[in-house]
């Protein structure tokens, strides 16, 4: 069972599990550096044994604070090669990973955060995942919802890593209908969401594309179905109309919502990250546990030179546990 150590501000501290990523990018640089930061907001438990942790410490010439906790036997030792994708780090990474579940399953923690991984070492390794949302769906058999960024603009995704000529057949009714229900029973926005059409200019009526008759209706169906007093004209929809994709985001639009559904990878990331890069996090919704996790990846062409690094994702990944 948890056990509870006492937040500065008085209340019950939380323990959660830190999954430490590939090794041989810079998620234990991140452990390692924010340690004190993070430990006056929550119990941090971190999902490396001492060998390994040692060994990554004395590369990166930092001293490992006497209140890291660790866990043994997590997986086989290797040697740490930075800036390099090897099956060894992916297998380690998804051990973490695995690790960090299993604690939370168990309530052991409250919660898990995880640091950067490498799609393609995990890829080596055997893992038949292509990162953490598809694992976390599968472990639980439920539809984990993607959403990314910071208190000022979240955006989920409805679909996520899938080729880009995929995408419009992807988009059906009955999937995008319960995808909108899940998010808002499990985001609890505060604010109308903002729902981006696929196409240009949102298909100009049918003009440049279809699938924002399959959008809207899908809007539609969620608008009813999580508030009654929408059908008889009494309160706002819950999410707005399809929104034309390139104005959607523009400092005016944004001063409408706080969250926004994208249809696609990277036409929700790329605006989100071009404005909000260092702060913004991820998060898994609608799972029975909850995990965050830096918004950026591994990072290997940096890991091991010595190079500053913004630990403000991490930060927000962390505090955005203990808020909750």
């Amino acid at each position: 069972m948890v056990r509870w150590k006492t937040h500065p501000t008085g209340g019950k501290m939380k323990k959660i599990a830190v999954s430490i990523g590939d090794l041989n990018g810079i998620g234990i640089q991140l452990a390692l550096e924010n340690h004190q930061t993070i430990s006056k907001e929550v119990e941090p438990v971190y999902c490396i044994d001492k060998t390994m942790l040692e060994q990554a410490a004395k590369k990166l010439q930092l001293t490992i604070p006497h209140d890291f906790q660790t866990i043994e036997d997590i997986a086989p030792y290797f040697d740490i090669e930075a800036g390099t994708v090897s099956k060894e780090s992916g297998t380690y990474a998804y051990a973490s990973f695995v690790k960090a579940v299993e604690l939370a399953r168990d309530k052991e923690v409250d919660a898990i955060c995880t640091l950067p991984i490498h799609k393609k070492a995990w890829e080596l390794a055997g893992v038949k995942y292509k990162g953490h949302t598809d694992a976390l769906r599968d472990f639980f058999d439920a539809e984990a919802i993607m959403m990314l960024g910071c208190s000022k603009m979240y955006v989920a995704l409805f679909t996520e890593h899938i080729p880009l000529k995929d995408v419009a057949k992807s988009i059906n009714g009955k999937d995008l209908t319960r995808f909108l229900i899940d998010f808002y029973h499990t985001a609890k926005p505060t604010k109308q969401v903002g729902v981006l059409g696929l196409n240009p200019h949102a298909g100009d009526d049918g003009v440049l594309g279809s699938e924002e008759t399959i959008i809207q209706q899908a809007i539609d169906n969620a608008n009813i179905i999580i508030n009654p007093h929408y059908r008889r004209g009494e309160d706002t929809p819950t999410y707005s109309n399809p929104l034309v994709p390139d104005v959607a985001f523009t400092p005016r639009v944004r001063e409408n919502y706080t969250h926004y559904i994208a249809m696609y990878h990277d036409q929700g990331l790329a605006p989100l990250k071009a404005l909000y890069f260092d702060e913004g996090i991820n998060v898994s919704l609608n799972l029975p546990i909850l995990r965050t996790s830096v918004d950026h990846g591994t990072a290997f062409d940096v890991a091991y030179k010595g190079v500053e690094l913004s630990g403000l994702s991490y930060i927000n990944a962390v505090k955005y546990i203990s808020n909750r």
